[in-house]
């Protein structure tokens, strides 16, 4: 395999459409995937993944319009946490548009659109199974009012008791649990009441909250899937809160510069991460900037880039 060197100037020259399927950018990707995974298997995870990825930017505007540089460390991204972009219910990982502050002129915010790889918590339950963390997760479990549940903790063991009561009279969650094995075969639980999701609501609604020029005045609004099954909170969208919660005191696992869902702030990695990337001409991971929404008024410059992603992105469970 020759080795084209890349640079964030060549980069930055492609079309957004081109990224993906120039040679350097697969020869770097397939580089990767085999030492990391397997020698031999890069080519095909390229061919699958490219396919993938290339559809998201053909069907999802706000995606082009990211920075280039973004869009390829998006799609490296794949290649170090060796998960897959296959879309569905379970999605392991998918693509999320965030406003980036970068700095500030005359005053004035300054702005730019970068992709990011997120990994779900489908996506993690996998990182952690590879990774010799756990042996195997349960399906999430739902408890609707009405049903029978307890939940203990003592010396450190965790204990629930559930009974679903049938018929269910009302489609109220009030709880919800995962059970997971262990890799010595012990058994963990996590659990999540219904007043720890009224908090992400809490949450959801301040990270949401935007700026309305015309009233002059913040609007809140949480993300809707907190109400809309009869005014109780969506089962799936609780299923991948539980499991993104689950593995917080877990230990880091490899991702690149991609963000678990679980987690509060981008990791720090243990190794130099930028080494799988090798681009000539960009800046020093120490130089990254703050990729966290900003309270302040949008400028008129940033007005549409952050008026674009607000609510794209279900970071309200990131004080959790």
């Amino acid at each position: 395999m020759s080795n084209i060197n890349l640079t964030v100037d060549t980069i930055n020259k492609l079309e957004v459409t081109q990224i993906i399927r120039n040679e350097a950018v697969r020869e770097r990707f397939i580089l990767i995937y085999d030492k990391l995974w397997g020698e031999g298997t890069g080519e095909a995870a390229y061919e699958r993944e490219a396919n993938y990825f290339q559809a998201q930017l053909r069907d999802k505007e706000n995606l082009r319009d990211c920075t280039k540089f973004s869009i390829f460390t998006s799609f490296i991204d794949l290649a170090v946490c060796g998960l897959s972009l296959e879309p569905g219910a379970r999605a392991l990982c998918y693509l999320i548009p965030r406003s980036t502050k970068i700095g500030s002129n005359n005053g004035q915010n300054q702005y730019e659109k970068r992709a990011n790889l997120t990994i779900s918590g489908y996506g993690e339950l996998v990182l952690r199974a590879r990774a010799g963390q756990i042996r195997h997760a349960d399906n999430p479990v739902l408890v609707y009012e009405g049903d029978t549940f307890s939940f203990s903790d003592i010396d450190g063991r965790k204990t629930v008791r559930y009974t679903c009561n049938l018929p269910h009279t009302s489609n109220h969650i009030v709880a919800a649990y995962l059970r997971i094995t262990r890799t010595d075969g012990t058994i963990d639980y996590a659990v999540m009441l219904e007043e720890d999701w009224k908090r992400l609501e809490g949450y959801s609604e301040e990270n949401n909250k935007y700026f309305d020029r015309e009233s002059k005045t913040w609007v809140k609004k949480a993300n809707e899937l907190y109400n809309t099954n009869g005014g109780s909170i969506d089962p799936g969208f609780l299923c991948a809160k539980l499991i993104k919660h689950a593995f917080k005191t877990y230990p880091k696992v490899r991702t690149g510069k991609a963000v678990l869902e679980s987690e509060e702030e981008p990791q720090q990695p243990e190794v130099n991460v930028d080494d799988f990337y090798k681009v000539e001409g960009a800046a020093p991971a120490g130089e990254a900037q703050v990729n966290t929404p900003t309270n302040e008024p949008p400028t008129q410059q940033a007005a549409s880039v952050a008026a674009g992603v607000t609510g794209t992105a279900d970071n309200d469970d990131e004080t959790f």
